[in-house]
């Protein structure tokens, strides 16, 4: 089968690779129909050293079932299935508190010898803790829709939902990427009155405004905070979504939040050190977030989805096909597309 390989910065291949095999009786084979690059695919193309051999990518994707291991139960051949980005048990003492992403059995794509999400078929450990069945469609928009609850959309209601945001509230996104734009649509489901989006290329923040934002914010730094704050009549915001993972973005996020607020991080951090003493301390800030597990909050993002009432999907715009992969990732890396859509 083909599949996507990763070898150094800047160097992604498409390649053929050995078709997956059922090794356990808990595993299931996929065929992918719909799998994406995400943004923090990106942070690998940009400054992963050169590797003789690579390594396979991805870890968003949707799939049919094509085979089952004996001990398989909940899910049998021809389901159309989403993949949540890491695969868990969804039986073990942290999944049962709502945190498959440190399952005691679980692990993520493209590692240990687990196939990658940007490929045309899977091997998935611990399916029945993992995959979570759908109904059948042809509609290519409700499929978009469907692989944003892999990742980015959960990711996005995981930020607001630690940030415990609430309806009447005003809340800040920063980060105009898939995941931000995800924020803004969790913020405005959970009923938030104000949201500021901090970005700055216009096709993204004015889907944005279609998610829910009710303000965009341009500017940077300080002068950036300074214009959240003018917004909020100085205060500042109740919540801080920092969907971005660089300090300037985190920076940026304690200037911003009112006093008692929340900054809430799921852009992965590219920092070690940060803004967290005694000017947080004195304003009770409450510094949150961290890798959402999306097997958690499918279920009760699935319905909306469903239904039409969202359509987080629309973050995808390019879609292209397994050659093109290398392009894709290109393209998102240039800031040419928003979140490249793959369909092998």
């Amino acid at each position: 089968m083909r599949a996507t390989v990763i070898y150094g910065a800047g160097d992604v291949r498409v390649e053929t690779v050995p078709d997956p095999k059922l090794v356990e009786p808990t595993d299931v084979l996929l065929r992918v129909v719909r799998s994406c690059i995400c943004g923090s695919d990106l942070w690998p193309y940009a400054d992963m050293a050169p590797s003789e051999h690579g390594r396979r990518i991805g870890h968003e994707f949707l799939g049919i079932v094509e085979e089952t291991g004996a001990d398989v139960t909940t899910v049998t051949k021809g389901d159309l299935v989403i993949a949540p980005f890491v695969y868990s048990d969804n039986t073990c003492r942290f999944c049962r508190e709502g945190l498959q992403t440190s399952c005691v059995h679980g692990g993520f794509w493209g590692a240990k010898g687990v196939d990658g999400g940007q490929g045309e078929a899977v091997r998935v450990p611990q399916a029945d803790g993992t995959l979570v069945k759908v109904p059948h469609t042809e509609d290519d928009g409700l499929l978009a829709s469907l692989l944003t609850l892999s990742d980015v959309f959960p990711t996005g209601h995981h930020a607001a939902t630690k940030a415990r945001v609430t309806a009447g509230q005003n809340v800040t996104v920063i980060g105009d990427g898939a995941v931000g734009l995800s924020a803004v649509l969790a913020a405005k489901r959970l009923g938030a009155e104000r949201i500021v989006l901090m970005g700055r290329h216009q096709a993204r923040t004015d889907l944005g405004r279609e998610f829910g934002a009710t303000d965009v914010v341009a500017e940077r730094g300080e002068e950036g905070i300074a214009k959240v704050r003018e917004l909020t009549g100085g205060d500042g915001t109740h919540a801080v979504l920092e969907c971005v993972g660089t300090k300037p973005a985190f920076e940026m996020a304690v200037g911003v939040v009112r006093a008692g607020g929340a900054v809430s991080r799921v852009g992965v951090p590219q920092y070690e050190e940060g803004p967290i003493g005694p000017a947080l301390f004195r304003r009770n800030i409450t510094v949150t977030g961290g890798v959402a597990p999306a097997r958690h909050y499918i279920p009760e993002l699935l319905p909306d989805v469903l239904e039409g009432k969202y359509q987080p999907g629309k973050v995808f715009d390019r879609t292209i096909d397994i050659e093109g992969v290398p392009a894709g990732y290109r393209a998102m890396a240039d800031r040419e597309a928003l979140k490249v859509l793959i369909r092998p």
